[in-house]
C-alpha cells in the first residue's frame, strides 16, 4: 500500500504537525477570532502566525520524540491522538476548558461517574479522530534520518517561533488577559501542561494539614449539627430563592428555617469542600472542621455518597456502601442512605457533642435522572444524561430540578428527625459546594475556573435550622449581604460551644453565648 511506504521523519512530523492543527484545534482558533479586538487585517496577521507557531511548536515535538523515542515515541504520539480527540469531543460538547482545574477533576473523578459521559457518539468521535490517526502514528514506516538533521530542524523551529512571536508582541496584553482560554483550548498542550503542573503541586504539597490553635468545650450541654453539603446544588433552582417552580414544597412550610445569599469559593468538588470545612481562604491545607473537632472532644461521624474532600482524620468515615452494610433491612438506595439510623446514632453517642457531616452526591451530573427515586420525577419528560439534555435543554433541567426535589425532601425529613430529639440542642446546615451550568450560554455542569464561571457556577443555596432556644442569628445588618463557605467552620464551633484561638466571630451567623466567649 502507498500509505504504508516509507516516508522521512521530516515529512512524517509535517503530516503530524498538519494533523494536530486541523483535527484538534479549531476551537482554539474560533476562540481566537471571536474574541480579537483588532481590524481584519490584524485578525488575519495573529491567527496566521498563531497558526505558524503552531504547526512549528507541534512539528519540533513530534521530531524529537520520534528521533529520541523511536517505538516508544510511536506509542506516545498514538496516545496523545487519543487523548487529543477526547479533549476536544468535551470542549465541543460541554464547553469546557481543559485547564489544571479540568486536570484536577479528572485525576478525582470515580469510574461511576466518568461512565455517565460515554455514549456512542463519543465513541464515534473518538473513533475517527483519535484511533485513526494513532494507527498512522503507530504503522507508518519512518526513515528516522541522522542527529544533524535534528539540530538544523529543532534550531530552526525554535528560530521560527521566536520571530513570529517577536512579530507579535503588541498582542502581549491581549494574550496574557485570555491566557486561560488559550491554553485550555490548546491540543495537546493544554493537558500535558496542566497535569506537569497538577503533579507539581500534588509532589510539593504539605504531608500534614497545618494544625489549628488547641481549643476546648465550654459546656455540658447535648447539641448535635447535621452539616449537609450538597453536590452541585445550584442556588437558582430553588423555590425558597425565588425559582418559579415548586422545588422546595417541604422546605418552604419548615418553620424557622434561614436562607440566605452565599456563594462558593470554586466551582468544583474538592476546593469547594475544603473552602465549606476550613477557617479561612487558603492554598494551604488548614486542619478541617470535622478532624479539629474530632480532636477537641466532639463525636464526629462523616456520612457520604461522594468522594474528592480533602483528607478527614476520624474514627468513623462511611461510604453509601458501607452504610447499606451496616443497615442490610434498609431500602434506600438513593443519598437517603446517608440518614438511615441517624437518630439512634446521634441518641447513643457517649459524647455531649455531636457533629455529622452529610456529604450527598443527589444534584451531579451527567446524569442527573439517575440521582432520585421515580417517585420524585415530577418533572417530565428527561434527559437521560448531559447530552442529550444538549438537544433539548427543558428535559436536562427537568431532571436537575428534580433531584432539588429530592434534596427538598432529604433536608426536611432531616429537619423533622432533630426537632422530635427534644433531650438535644440541634441545627441543620445545608451548603453546596458549587453551582452549576444547565445549558446557559451552551454551557453545561461545572469546573470553570471561576474568573471565566457564569454566576450560577458558584451562587448556591445556604439553609440553616435550629432547634428552639439552641442560638440567637445575627441580625440582616450585622452580616454581609452575601456569605462565604468560611461562615460554616465558625458557627460550628459557635453550635458546638467550642472555644478556640482559631474563631472569628466575624465569620459567625450565630450570636456568641457567653459560654463560647
Amino acid at each position: 500500500m502507498k500509505l504504508l511506504r516509507p516516508i522521512s521523519l521530516f515529512a512524517f512530523s509535517c503530516i503530524v504537525s498538519i494533523g494536530t492543527l486541523l483535527l484538534y484545534n479549531i476551537p482554539f482558533f474560533r476562540y481566537v477570532a471571536d474574541n480579537t479586538n483588532v481590524g481584519l487585517g490584524g485578525q488575519i496577521f495573529l491567527l496566521t502566525s498563531l497558526v505558524v507557531m503552531m504547526l512549528v511548536l507541534n512539528f519540533m515535538m513530534t521530531y524529537l520524540v520520534m528521533f529520541l523515542m523511536r517505538i516508544v515515541g510511536r506509542i506516545l504520539l498514538a496516545i496523545l491522538s487519543l487523548i487529543n480527540a477526547t479533549a476536544v469531543y468535551f470542549i465541543i460538547t460541554y464547553s469546557v476548558m481543559i485547564d489544571a482545574t479540568t486536570i484536577e477533576n479528572v485525576f478525582n473523578t470515580r469510574y461511576s461517574e466518568a461512565s455517565g459521559f460515554f455514549s456512542w457518539s463519543l465513541w464515534l468521535f473518538i473513533l475517527v479522530f483519535g484511533v485513526l490517526p494513532a494507527l498512522y502514528c503507530l504503522l507508518q514506516p519512518v526513515v528516522i534520518g541522522k542527529a544533524k538533521k535534528l539540530g538544523i530542524y529543532c534550531g530552526g523551529s525554535l528560530l521560527i517561533v521566536l520571530i513570529v512571536a517577536l512579530m507579535n508582541f503588541n498582542q502581549t496584553l491581549w494574550i496574557s488577559q485570555h491566557d486561560t482560554e488559550l491554553g485550555g483550548l490548546l491540543q495537546p498542550w493544554s493537558y500535558l501542561v496542566n497535569t506537569g503542573r497538577i503533579m507539581s503541586f500534588s509532589h510539593d504539597e504539605q504531608v500534614e494539614e497545618i494544625k489549628l490553635p488547641d481549643g476546648k468545650i465550654a459546656d455540658n450541654e447535648k447539641a448535635v449539627v447535621v452539616l449537609v453539603i450538597g453536590e452541585s446544588a445550584r442556588k437558582a433552582n430553588f423555590q425558597l430563592y425565588g425559582y418559579g417552580r415548586d422545588t422546595n414544597p417541604l422546605l418552604s412550610r419548615q418553620e424557622g428555617l434561614k436562607v440566605y445569599q452565599a456563594t462558593s469559593c470554586a466551582t468544583y468538588t474538592t476546593a469547594g469542600t475544603k473552602a465549606i470545612l476550613e477557617p479561612q481562604n487558603s492554598d494551604d491545607l488548614y486542619e478541617l472542621l470535622p478532624n479539629y473537632a474530632f480532636r477537641t472532644g466532639v463525636d464526629v461521624s462523616w456520612r457520604t455518597s461522594n468522594w474528592g474532600e480533602p483528607p478527614i482524620h476520624i474514627d468513623e468515615y462511611l461510604t453509601d456502601t458501607e452504610l447499606v452494610t451496616k443497615y442490610p433491612g434498609s431500602k434506600n438506595t438513593y443519598d437517603d442512605i446517608l440518614l438511615t439510623g441517624l437518630r439512634k446514632r446521634i441518641e447513643s453517642s457517649q459524647k455531649n457533642k455531636v457533629l455529622i457531616v452529610l456529604h450527598t452526591s443527589t444534584s451531579h451530573g451527567p446524569k442527573y435522572a439517575d440521582k432520585y427515586p421515580k417517585e420524585f420525577e415530577v418533572y417530565k419528560p428527561v434527559a437521560k444524561n448531559v447530552e442529550e439534555g444538549e438537544k433539548n435543554v427543558g428535559m436536562l433541567i427537568n431532571a436537575y430540578d428534580n433531584t432539588i426535589r429530592y434534596t427538598d425532601f432529604l433536608l426536611d425529613s432531616l429537619i423533622n428527625t432533630l426537632r422530635v430529639m427534644e433531650d438535644w440542642h440541634s441545627a441543620m446546615i445545608f451548603i453546596s459546594d458549587h453551582g452549576e451550568s444547565l445549558g446557559e450560554n451552551k454551557m453545561f455542569m461545572h469546573g470553570l475556573p471561576m474568573k471565566l464561571a457564569p454566576k450560577v457556577q458558584y451562587e448556591i443555596p445556604f439553609l440553616v435550622w435550629t432547634s428552639e432556644h439552641f442560638r440567637n442569628y445575627k441580625t440582616e445588618g450585622e452580616l454581609p449581604a452575601v456569605l462565604e463557605q468560611h461562615y460554616i467552620f465558625h458557627s460550628v464551633l459557635n453550635l458546638l460551644s467550642i472555644q478556640s484561638p482559631a474563631y472569628n466571630k466575624d465569620y459567625d451567623i450565630f450570636c456568641i453565648p457567653d459560654v463560647v466567649r
